[in-house]
Order: C-alpha cells, then structure tokens, then sequence
C-alpha cells in the first residue's frame, strides 16, 4: 500500500516491490523519508590543540610570574640586608671609637666632639655609595689634618667648616652641604629613615655624640648616608634581564605546546576525519596506529569498533541479499501455483499441500539465516563448565533418532570444558542430520568426543560418497551444497554447515573436513577450551 506523496508531502511512504520485480524483491519495505529534515544547531568549536596551548601558556606564565615576584623580592631583600649591614657597620665602628674616647696619634684622651668625630672620619674609607660627616653644635671649628702633621695633599681630607665635618670623598650628593638635608636628618626624631635627594634616595643613620664626663663642650652629630639608587638599578636591571628571558622562554614554550599538542591530537583528528568520512557503504578506513600512548590505545580501539560495525553492517547486508536470493524462488512457486490453481477440490488440495511444503521452507530459511546473523554477536555462544562425557552421551541420544543407520559411540572425552553445550549439541545435530542425508541407509554413522592437548575435539564420521578436495571450502559457505547428491533428493537450503562453521568460530574454533570422493566424510568440531580435566575413555 502506497500513500500518495502529493497529498501529504511530510508523510513517511511505505513503498513494497511489485510482485513480479525480481530484481528487487526484498524481504524489508523500503523506508523513504520525505518532507524537511530539522537542521542540527551550528555551534562555534573552539579547537582542542589552541585549549592545551592556552593552558600550557597560562600555566607557565603564572610560574614564571612567581618566579619574577620571587626573585625581585629576593634582590630587593638582598639590597636592603646590604644596606642595613653598612649602617650598622659603621655606627658599629663609630660607637667603638668614641667609646675608647683616646687619640692614636697623641695617646691623649679626646677632649671636644668635633676631634673625636674628625679623626675617626679621617680612618675610615667609605664606599662610593656612602657619605660620613659629622655635625657640632654651635659651629665649633676644628683644625685640618695637616695643623695636626698630616701631609698635605692627601688623597682624602677632613672638611673643616662651623658645624660641619666631612671626609673629603665626594659622594653622589653631598648631604653636609644641603641644609635642608642636615636639618630633615638632625632634627628627626628618629634614628635612622629614608631622605630623597637628587642622586636618588639615601638610607641614613645618626649618632649623638657628647663630650667627656666634666668637659664642658658642644655635643655633636656622627652621620652615614648609604644611596640606595645604584642597588636598585642593577635590581631592575637584573629583573629586565630576567623578564626577557621569561617572555622568550613562554613564548618558545607556546609555540612547543602548539606543535606537540598538534602531535599529540593529530590521531584524534585523524578519527574525527575517518568518522565524518564513515557511511554505510564504506566502512574499510581504518586509522594507522603508531606508539603506546593513550592516543594509540583510543585509535586502537576505535579501529575495533569500526571492524565491529563492518561485521555488523556486512552480516546485515548478507542477510538481506541472502534471504532476497533463497526466498524469490519459493515465492515464485507459490505465486505460480496460486495463479493457475483450478476449482477442483482435488486440485486445490495439492496446491495448498505444494504451498504448505514451500512455505514451511521459507520458515526453515528465514530460521537459519536469523541464526546466522545472531552468531555474530557477542552473545551468541554462553560458555559453561559442562561434563563432555554426559554432553556426548546426550548428542548420541538426539542424533540416533535422526535415520536408519548404524550409530556407533567411538570414544567419549572425560572431564570438564568451558563451552555451550546447547550450541555445540546443534552443530553435531546438524552433522549427523548431513550423514544421513548424504550416506546411503543402513550405513555406520560414528561419533565421538576427545580431548587433544587444550582442545575438545567432536566428530561425525559417514560413509557417504565423499566431498572432491576442490569443495572442501565451498561448502561451508552460504546456500553451497557441494557436489554430492542428497539421498531422497532433499538438498537443503545449504545452511547447515555455515551454522555449523559460525558455532565453531563462536567458540574460537574450527571445523576440520577429512574426505574424498568414495570415501566418506569425517567432519571434526575443534573447540579450544581454558581448563580441561580428564582422560579419554573407549
């Protein structure tokens, strides 16, 4: 029955073969869908490759953003620590002398502030970041080196002027001579701080020195000043270097994780390739799978699944086309007989006998190649710990009854084996049910069971006419009857050894053919089995 497509053009039509196109006999209908299909939503995708970059980079850029703060923090620490260590030092130094309270040069005790402040200054070599000078109060003036011996010219000369001593080392910024500078630092209440300057900020630290216990004097002032800006400077400099360094390390490692990410996914953008190239009338691409990692184990895996859909498709595929070839001529039968059927009861009573008969072969055909299509799945054989002696015994049971022949036991295996009993039952069923039908009547049929090293070996022994070595292979193929004629000329529909091969192989086995023309036919199950225990009996 068709629905006109024109009178409802989003309906799904249901077309069926004409009865006389044997061509295109199917035993499916053919579905077509017409109408619009919904459009699938277009989201934008961002490329995986660019996320594992996107990470890697942000990743490296917050360690070596740590490693910046980290190092910058250390060299800065490192500056101060230094700096702290020269204050220190010196007023170290300075409280030391005072404390001592003698001139090296005369022996003589100090007896003003502004000599002990001069001859300490006068021994002291600074560095070129450092300033020392000394203040007294009241600008009480103090006599030169050279008043005192010393050789005139030196390299380093005490300056001598109202309230103010300094070594004559010219440091960047003279604080002695900014007034500013000596009232910000003396008039601070604490003992040490932080002053800007024009050579850059100056970290300073003041004494306070008193005159002997009863000398009657002006106090004075020992101060250092440590310039900061030069430390800092080689600080930033050492940063800038090391910020550069980080920019090309991150962007040498940016472009590194694009081309091993690229690598690294070049397989996963193989499948998606392959899958979008996948349909059902080609399903033979197949991904090359190179390495150990994950990747290869995901391209190993979806190369299994696609060899699971091929089987599938191919076990679909073969099912159709073989049931379409097995079913026309039964159907033809049928169509023939109906079309010229007469009104005689007699008549009509051999037609429905005829069409009765080849529609029971239909069923038996439609049965077979379901079951030949269910083979190939993973479910198919259910292996169980199963007695081979008691399963041979009950095959010898079902088989006997099958035709007149001379049934003999020849051996039975003892012990256990992981099988299907009920799958292996039928494959022997159909082997004895084929020496009957291809051994002439009263002739010896042998069955029997062994166990060989780690297989189970059943077998179904004739003495028909034999199979020509060029058939051997043929005929376990689909609808292929050999070359042998069968006795009562009932040829079957050539399945039952095609079940009987897709049994053995659902076990992981094999079916072993010894015959020749005359000779009779040994046909031998071969199923491997995990564990096997036991002994062969006669």
């Amino acid at each position: 029955m068709t629905t006109d497509p024109e009178d409802n053009p989003d309906a799904t039509t249901i077309r069926v073969p004409p009865a006389g196109d044997r061509e295109g006999i199917s035993v499916f209908p053919t579905l077509v869908m017409r109408g619009p299909q919904p459009e699938l939503p277009h989201r934008r995708r961002v490329p995986a490759r660019l996320i594992i970059m996107a990470w890697v980079v942000l990743l490296m850029a917050a360690v070596l953003l740590m490693v910046n703060v980290v190092t910058w923090s250390a060299l800065t620490a490192r500056v101060d620590e230094r700096v702290d260590r020269a204050l220190s030092q010196e007023t170290g130094e300075f409280e030391e002398f005072a404390s001592v309270g003698i001139d090296p040069l005369t022996g003589e005790p100090f007896t003003d502030v502004g000599t002990l402040i001069r001859v300490h200054l006068e021994r002291q070599h600074p560095d070129d970041s450092e300033i020392l000078f000394g203040w007294v109060e009241e600008g009480e003036t103090t006599e030169t080196p050279r008043q005192r011996g010393g050789a005139a010219g030196s390299e380093e000369e005490t300056t001598t002027e109202p309230g103010r001593i300094r070594q004559g080392q010219d440091p960047p910024h003279d604080l002695s001579a900014d007034p500013e500078s000596v009232a910000a630092i003396l008039e601070s209440p604490d003992a040490r701080g932080t002053l800007d300057t024009p050579a850059g900020p100056v970290e300073w630290e003041k004494v306070r020195a008193l005159p002997p216990e009863g000398v009657q004097g002006p106090a004075g002032w020992f101060v250092i000043g440590y310039f900061t800006e030069e430390d800092h400077a080689a600080t930033g400099s050492t940063m800038g270097t090391i910020a550069l360094v980080s920019a090309l390390g991150l962007l040498a490692a940016s472009t590194a994780a694009w081309w091993v990410a690229g690598r690294i996914l070049a397989p996963v953008r193989l499948v998606r390739r392959t899958a979008a190239a996948i349909g059902e009338e080609d399903l033979t691409q197949r991904i090359e799978v190179s390495g150990r990692d994950d990747i290869a184990a995901l391209a190993e895996q979806f190369n299994s699944m696609l060899d699971r859909l091929e089987g599938a498709f191919t076990a679909q595929r073969r099912f159709v086309d073989d049931a379409g070839h097995e079913l026309r001529t039964p159907i033809t039968i049928v169509r023939g007989h109906l079309e010229l059927m007469g009104d005689s009861p007699e008549e009509r009573e051999e037609v429905v006998r005829l069409v009765t008969d080849e529609l029971d072969r239909m069923g038996r055909i439609v049965e077979d190649l379901l079951l030949l299509a269910k083979a190939q799945q993973p479910d198919f054989a259910r292996p169980e710990s199963v007695s081979l002696a008691e399963l041979t015994s009950d095959i010898d049971a079902k088989v006997r009854p099958l035709g007149d022949r001379s049934w003999r036991l020849e051996t039975i295996a003892e012990g256990t084996a992981r099988l299907d009993p009920q799958r292996v039952t039928q494959a022997m069923v159909q082997l004895a049910a084929n020496a009957v039908r291809y051994s002439p009547a009263g002739s010896t049929v042998r069955i029997g069971s062994a166990l060989v090293g780690s297989d189970v070996r059943l077998w179904v022994s004739d003495e028909g006419s034999g199979i020509p070595a060029e058939d051997h292979g043929r005929i376990f193929e689909r609808f292929s009857r050999g070359g042998r004629t069968a006795r009562g000329g009932d040829g079957g529909a050539g399945l039952g050894l095609a079940i009987v091969r897709a049994i053995a192989e659902a076990h992981h086995g094999r079916v072993d053919l010894r015959s020749a023309p005359g000779q009779g036919s040994t046909f031998t199950l071969v199923i491997p089995v995990d564990r096997t225990i036991g002994r062969e009996r006669a």
